[in-house]
């Protein structure tokens, strides 16, 4: 659509230049024509006397608005009359609207009363946008009216959105199914509510002067959708806006940091139980094949090789320099570095922003600026990518190769998933810490391993972002060739700001985070267990070629369990064909169920368990297999454990390779069943019937948006 900025801008600009952050209805109407937002036929009035004018010859419902820039939600004030019909209705009206709103607010300026045609009934939604601290501009949908600060049924974007994502909004909300119509009342106009939200995120992605939007209510019909009250709310203060560096400039340092031909260890150490000296051991007894100088003032040669006192005294170039030194002397040696020409500092010291020294930690980040040095950390565990020996931590060493990169704001998570990673046998290509992140973070690790073939699964641990719309942007891309598991830690909503029926309030921190990873295409995870089973059993299992999964089990209450699972974690349970039905019953008792689940029933031989999942894994119209193994001893866990494996194997000598989960129930020996199983590339898990289908269902959310 083609809207005339020019208009809305000069309406904000002559605000501006008064100094005013509201804007009058005259100007609101403006600006909402300006950007094709419709609203009802109004007029704004002084008296009593203008309003009964106003309607001499007019017989249709009106609605009296109280206009004051002091009262910004009128129904809290008693500011608003409906259903007002004559001259004399009107001028009660009026008054009424007035009185209340100096009884309520005795301070406000009452400049008179906004005179609106009232819109029949339909769907009451709100529309709006806000400035998010961390995300930038988003556009908001939601029910409204009244009950939008009770239900809080609301979902977010960024702005500006495209008519796809401003649809899905549409089906986000939790009673979307009032949109389609009920107790005889007809759909509403999507295109209309469509539209609207596209006009809106388009507005404030044009004019970010305006901090919040409200359209609240819209009125949505089956043809048409009227914005009844519309508000907005300037911010002309200059933001202040983080440097982002291009994508060339961040994959020319990221690849120095995470594959460096020579490490520097800034406060090496001799001693047993320093970090410097953890870090030295770590990188050594690691593998690492690069050069490799540690920086000490005094020291001539620390575990074997020669110390220099600066790393200036270097005498080749250095890709990175892991700090292990007091916080109070960093700041000086990253100006070395930059004179170095040093790509990245990995600055493991605590003592910064995480106490509260946040000056100490802006004079470092000014320096790495001025020096062109890019920092990870502080406050961190150091980093590990397995691929290139790199072990450039003091933590327990961890040199397993995968495809699986891991990151981590908190040196515990880390620790975590370096001990899920070992148990499970989980291969990494990275593990990195990035602590304060006071300049290295999500964003920048995920342009890295979009194009880095030694990962193929990111699996982030997210506290904060700093800057959240450069994250959304570089994880909608990459999420499409690779999938992208997020942990949001800090999921509950502490209530900062009182609630109140406007967009920015409305705007808790974990909704936002979770609408805008949504719209990033990133998997996200509410456990630190889920993040780490999804980022395994991603890089396990194939991606499917269809949508049909089809459940085989060997008890029926796992079947009963494994099809609640699929449905909860969006998966379709395969209709079964006649033909393939008749094909299964032919390897089941009679008193087993084909369909789908396929029952196989408990007392059956390995040779039932095998005939049917052979079956399964032919069969072209089934693309992803659920199995659920009861224990018995006519077919011990093991037995089934070799024979599923062998099935596997077989089909993937012919070509065949869909992805397969098992859930396992019965005694301990299941955990060993499922330990082979593992070892084979075949998710499975014991005591358990969501697990496996939880993984599965998040192989399908990425596959269903990837490229």
């Amino acid at each position: 659509m083609n809207f005339d900025t020019q208009n809305a801008r000069a309406v904000i600009d002559k605000a501006i230049s008064e100094q005013r952050v509201s804007l009058s209805p005259e100007e609101v109407a403006l600006i909402a024509d300006a950007y094709r937002i419709p609203t009802p036929n109004q007029h704004f009035v002084a008296s009593a006397e203008e309003a009964a004018k106003l309607v001499a010859e007019d017989n249709t419902p009106k609605v009296v608005k109280v206009v004051s820039d002091e009262i910004l939600h009128k129904t809290d004030v008693g500011g608003v009359v409906t259903d007002v019909i004559g001259t004399e209705a009107m001028q009660n009206a009026f008054q009424q609207v007035v009185d209340s709103a100096r009884t309520q607010n005795s301070e406000a300026e009452i400049k008179g009363a906004l005179i609106q045609d009232q819109v029949s009934d339909g769907v009451e939604v709100i529309i709006g946008a806000t400035s998010d601290p961390v995300f930038g501009k988003l556009v908001a949908f939601g029910l409204g009216g009244i009950m939008v600060e009770v239900l809080k049924d609301i979902t977010f974007r960024l702005a500006p959105t495209t008519r796809t994502q401003a649809s899905e909004m549409l089906d986000e909300i939790s009673d979307s199914k009032l949109l389609e119509g009920v107790r005889g009342k007809p759909a509403v106009g999507k295109e209309g509510l469509i539209d609207l939200i596209c006009s809106v995120s388009q507005l404030v992605a044009d004019c970010p002067e305006i901090s919040e939007i409200d359209l609240n209510p819209v009125i949505a019909t089956s043809t048409e959708s009227v914005a009844v009250d519309v508000r907005i709310i300037l911010d002309f203060e200059e933001q202040v806006q983080r440097p982002r560096p291009s994508k060339d400039e961040i994959l020319a340092a990221m690849t120095r940091i995470m594959r460096p031909s020579a490490v520097a260890v800034v406060g090496a150490s001799a001693e047993d139980g320093k970090i410097g000296n953890s870090v030295m051991r770590n990188l050594i007894d690691g593998g690492y094949q690069g050069h490799l100088y540690p920086v000490h003032p005094r020291a001539e040669e620390i575990l074997g090789k020669k110390c220099y006192p600066s790393v200036l005294d270097i005498p080749t170039d250095v890709d990175i320099a892991v700090f292990c030194i007091p916080a109070r002397f960093v700041a000086s040696v990253i100006a070395e570095c930059g004179q170095k020409g040093i790509a990245g500092a990995v600055l493991i010291p605590s003592g910064f922003a995480e106490i509260g020294e946040h000056e100490l930690q802006q004079e470092v980040v000014d320096a790495a600026r001025q020096h062109n040095v890019r920092l990870l950390g502080p406050n961190i565990y150091g980093f590990y990518y397995t691929h290139h020996d790199l072990c450039a931590t003091f933590c327990t060493p961890y040199t397993e190769r995968g495809s699986v990169a891991l990151s981590s704001q908190s040196g515990g998570v880390g620790m975590a998933i370096i001990g899920f990673s070992r148990s499970a046998n989980m291969g990494v290509s990275a593990i990195v810490g990035l602590g304060n992140k006071a300049d290295i973070d999500e964003d920048d690790l995920l342009t890295f391993f979009e194009d880095d073939p030694n990962t193929q699964v990111i699996a982030m641990h997210v506290e904060d972002l700093k800057d959240g719309r450069a994250f959304a942007e570089v994880a909608s891309r990459v999420s499409k060739k690779k999938p992208v598991v997020v942990l949001k830690a800090g999921r509950t909503h502490q209530g900062a700001r009182a609630a109140s029926s406007h967009t920015g309030a409305l705007a808790g921190d974990d909704q936002v985070y979770d609408a805008v990873l949504r719209q990033s295409g990133v998997i996200r995870v509410n456990s630190l267990n889920d993040m780490l089973e999804f980022a395994r059993g991603l890089a396990v299992l194939p991606t499917p070629k269809g949508e049909n999964v089809l459940i085989l089990t060997g008890a029926g209450g796992s079947g009963v369990l494994l099809s609640d699972a699929c449905v909860d974690n969006d998966l379709t349970l395969m209709t079964m064909p006649d033909d393939l039905d008749t094909a299964f019953r032919e390897f089941i008792p009679p008193f087993g169920a084909a369909g789908n689940p396929v029952d196989i029933t408990g007392g059956e031989p390995p040779s039932t368990y095998s005939a049917t999942i052979d079956l399964a894994l032919n069969e072209e119209r089934i693309h992803s297999l659920v199995v659920g193994y009861w224990h018995t001893i006519i077919t011990p866990p093991m037995v089934f454990a070799e024979l599923l494996a062998e099935s596997v194997a077989a089909a993937r000598e012919k070509g065949i390779d869909k992805p397969v989960v098992c859930s396992l129930v019965g005694d301990v020996e299941v955990e060993n069943a499922c330990e082979f199983l593992n070892e084979h590339r075949i998710l499975a898990y014991p005591y358990t019937a969501e697990k496996p289908v939880a993984v599965l269902g998040a192989k399908y959310k990425w596959a269903r948006q990837a490229v």
